[in-house]
This record gives structure tokens, C-alpha cells and sequence, in this order.
């Protein structure tokens, strides 16, 4: 599905981005991993884990290339577009996957925690996707693929820094799509379950608890990549500005925000009648404080 094509994928080192990257290779692409080989929670480097992947790419008689530049600033995320350049000629999709994790309760969250979260997810994203859009606009194609995340979509303990970055993705996919429709250029987002590091620390403590990581380690991040792959290729030219999660066997189409209720006075409203009458006929339509777990509450198919 993309002979031909030349595909970014960043953090692709290990986890989710790893699959994604071999599978896109196993369906034609030039891939260029990116990772900088980081641990979780974004500190050290190691060339290791993308030169890893691209040997396993080549050794399966498929094209790759590895960068190690970080996707949070601007110059070094244009090296990561430049590399694909460089190696294989174009670009044609960029995969936006690399990220930390710094959790932390809100009211205990450092300001370091803050920006280092949002800078890799938000800023790596809107960096990596700037520096291929003159790209994509000059050729007339191409296509985005970023990783959003039920934290953001819907909510979750300890992950504000998290949260508001994915949900944040998830406007700026948007918003690409929108802006990049003229020149035939394809954003969309998934919202991935699946073991991997980025989720290994969940606690264990009690049998709730490890039955919980035993449902979610059976979903492998080779399950994501085939979405991931289909979104990148020709066979989604009509399918754009759109939100899908990914659990296991299961595909979803997430929902975007809309007008639930409304209420009107012709007289205008004070703060007395919307106490009195706004705020009571709209609560029925009040949204829980749910988690991503109490909505995706069944075990996963």
C-alpha cells in the first residue's frame, strides 16, 4: 500500500513507533526512524534503538534510514524531515508519534514536568508536521498521522501535562486538515492502546490492578500499525480530519466536540437566571468526570 512512498515515523525506536515503521516498510515505504533514544521520561541519548530498527528493516530487504534529532526543536525537528530528503529524495507521510511521560498529580506538577511533556508532544508535533508542509504543498500530496490519547479525548489521573498536549494534537490535526485540504494533504489522529513502556509503570499493588495490566498487555503496539499504515496510504485520499482510537481488534471512530443542549432568553441573561434557569435545564446533559477506563470499561476484543 505505500510502494513508493517515503515515510517519516518519529520515536520509532521501540513500541508503537517501531511497528509502525516495519510495517510501513513491509508495505514499500523508505522509512527514516527517528528516535533519540531517550528513556521515558525524555532524559539520555542512544543512537542505538533507531539504528536497531532500520537493521531490521534493511535485513528484510526493505529502505531505511535512522535520525536521532529531537522532535522539540524547531532546527533539529528540521533535520528529520531533511534526513528523508537526503536519503530517499521526498517525503510523503509524517508520523507523529514520539513522546515522555512526566505524571504527576496537577497540584503537585512541576513546572519542568510542564514544558518538557508539552514541548516532545505538542511542540515536536507541530514542529516535525511545519517542517514537511511546504513539502507536502509543493508536491500536492501527502499525509499526516499523529498519536493523541484518551487522557486528552476524555481524561485521566495525573497526566494534565499529557492531557493537554494530546488534546492539543488533536486540535492542531484539525486544524491541518482544514488549512491543507487545497493541496490535497490528509491529517488525521489515533488514539493507540497498548503496552509499551510509555505505560509500564502502571502500579500492581492489588488484584484489580494486575488484572487491569493483564488485559492491557495483550494489546501490542503491532496492533496500531495497521491504521496507522492505511491513513499514510493512497487508499485513504477521502479520509481527513478525523480521530480513531485503536484497542486491540478494535477500531473506533472517536467524536469531536458539538453543540449538545441549548437554552435562550430573549432578554438576554444574568448571572441570577443562569443559576436559576440555564444551569439547571442543561444538566441533565452534563458530562461525568469520567476516565478513559469508565468509558472504555469491557475488556478488549
Amino acid at each position: 500500500m505505500l510502494d513508493d512512498k517515503v515515510v517519516v515515523v518519529t520515536g520509532a525506536g521501540g513500541g508503537i513507533g517501531r511497528d509502525i515503521a516495519l510495517q510501513c516498510a513491509a508495505q514499500g515505504a523508505a522509512v527514516v526512524v527517528n528516535d533519540i533514544g531517550a528513556s521515558v521520561a525524555g532524559e539520555g541519548l542512544d543512537s542505538g534503538p533507531a539504528q536497531q530498527v532500520v537493521d531490521e528493516i534493511r535485513a528484510a530487504g526493505g529502505r531505511a534510514a535512522a535520525s536521532t534529532d529531537s522532535v522539540s526543536e524547531p532546527v533539529s525537528a528540521g533535520r528529520i524531515v531533511q534526513a528523508a530528503l537526503d536519503s530517499f529524495g521526498r517525503i510523503d507521510v509524517v508520523v507523529n508519534n514520539a513522546g515522555i511521560l512526566r505524571d504527576r498529580f496537577f497540584h503537585k506538577m512541576g513546572q519542568d514536568e510542564w514544558d518538557a511533556v508539552i514541548k516532545v508532544h505538542l511542540y515536536g508535533a507541530w514542529h516535525v508536521s511545519r517542517a514537511a508542509a511546504n513539502h507536502f504543498k509543493e508536491q500536492g500530496s501527502g499525509a499526516y498521522v499523529h498519536m493523541t490519547s484518551t487522557s486528552g479525548l476524555i481524561g485521566n489521573f495525573g497526566q494534565a501535562n499529557y492531557a493537554a498536549a494530546k488534546l492539543g494534537v488533536a486540535a492542531l490535526s484539525k486544524s491541518i486538515a482544514l488549512d491543507m485540504q487545497k493541496f490535497n494533504v490528509r491529517s488525521n489522529c489515533i488514539a493507540p492502546f497498548a503496552w509499551s513502556r510509555m505505560i509500564g509503570s502502571i502500579p500492581t499493588d492489588t488484584p484489580e490492578q494486575q488484572a487491569r495490566v493483564a488485559r492491557i498487555q495483550q494489546m501490542t503496539p503491532a496492533k496500531i500499525a495497521p491504521v496507522a499504515v492505511y491513513l499514510a496510504s493512497d487508499a485513504a485520499s477521502e479520509v481527513s480530519g478525523q480521530i480513531f482510537a485503536v484497542r486491540n481488534n478494535e477500531i473506533f471512530l472517536m467524536s469531536q466536540p458539538r453543540p449538545e443542549r441549548s437554552v435562550h432568553r430573549s432578554e438576554g441573561w444574568t448571572p441570577e437566571s443562569v443559576a436559576a434557569h440555564a444551569m439547571p435545564a442543561l444538566k441533565s446533559a452534563f458530562y461525568p468526570l469520567d476516565r478513559s477506563a469508565d468509558v472504555f470499561c469491557w475488556d478488549p476484543i
